[in-house]
């Protein structure tokens, strides 16, 4: 069957909050079959913990943040993609602040620490969500459009378009579309970091965001270039961190989605407003497990190989 899976053993890390730029340490812990992701504050005077869950995500400004049983935890799309392309079903995430660590901006550092942890397979069958019919979502119109959907497909496919004015994006790909699987996920995805502008950056942290920003971090770019010295890991870049972002924002379902995601300049809000709409129509959607190769797709054999 295409089993459930955890890590083997706890492993920690230190960082900043991007936003807060607040100093946190994180611990990943193995959790048992069923458990789901959950996130405990243990910073608080009584540790507070929740699963993830689509309804708990409460600010998408620049992020994806969560709020559960009165405790917030901000900056959890890095981690949860990193989750999603490693298969990670059930996991215990301790956390003493307010913001996950960002780490160097991309999922990377989380790909490193969860395979250094190991990956333990569970004796429960993987729960996918599997679309039954198209679910879209528009926001704006003409120059200011942007739209998200699901669609029908035995199997988990992204695909996404992006829109910048500015000089960089003339020479970047704009578009991108990946059959995910665990091997294209950390080749083609966990690498691209989060992007922004230096005329930005003053607003921003007049808004209590990027307070913990910096060129360690994030791609910066002026008004004509990237001012990275190490410029970009990938030639598209910008558009793969879309897609990073999207495939975590996506797995705040806590389980893989089966279908075909397309999206137009989305981000956060709307990444969350369709889940919400998928997961709220239950005409939209189903539960699937996969115990046999005879009914298990093709292609969740490369992102999810049976267990023995």
């Amino acid at each position: 069957m295409i089993a459930q899976r955890t890590v083997k053993t706890r492993i920690q890390t230190t960082g900043v909050g991007l936003h807060t730029g607040v100093r946190v340490n994180l611990t990943l812990r193995p959790a048992p079959p069923e458990s789901g992701i959950v996130f405990r504050r243990i910073d608080l005077a009584a540790p507070c913990d929740f699963a993830v869950a689509p309804e708990r995500v409460t600010d998408t400004r620049l992020c994806s943040a969560l709020e559960g049983n009165g405790a917030k935890v901000a900056t959890v799309e890095h981690l949860m993609s990193a989750l999603s392309g490693l298969g990670i079903d059930n996991l215990f995430i301790d956390i003493d602040g307010p913001e996950v660590p960002i780490l160097d901006g991309s999922a990377a550092p989380w790909v490193y620490l969860i395979q250094a942890a190991g990956i333990e397979t569970q004796n429960a069958p993987k729960r996918f969500m599997r679309v039954l019919k198209t679910v879209r979502i528009e926001e704006g119109s003409g120059a200011n459009a942007k739209w998200a959907q699901f669609e029908p497909l035995e199997g988990c496919t992204l695909s996404f378009s992006i829109d910048f004015d500015h000089p960089v994006f003339r020479k970047s790909a704009k578009e991108m579309h990946i059959d995910l699987t665990r091997e294209s996920y950390v080749k083609e995805v966990s690498r691209a970091r989060t992007f922004g502008f230096m005329n930005e950056v003053e607003y921003l942290r007049s808004n209590g965001l990027a307070l913990g920003g910096t060129l360690d971090n994030a791609i910066v770019m002026d008004e004509f270039r990237v001012l990275n010295n190490d410029g970009l890991r990938y030639a598209d870049e910008f558009v793969k961190h879309k897609v990073l972002d999207a495939v975590g924002d996506l797995y705040l379902t806590g389980h893989p989605i089966l279908g075909a995601f397309t999206a137009y300049k989305s981000g956060h809000g709307l990444n969350n407003r369709l889940l919400r709409a998928l997961t709220e129509d239950a005409s939209a959607w189903e539960w699937a497990v996969f115990e046999t190769n005879a009914k298990t797709p093709p292609a969740l054999l490369n992102l999810f190989p049976l267990a023995a």
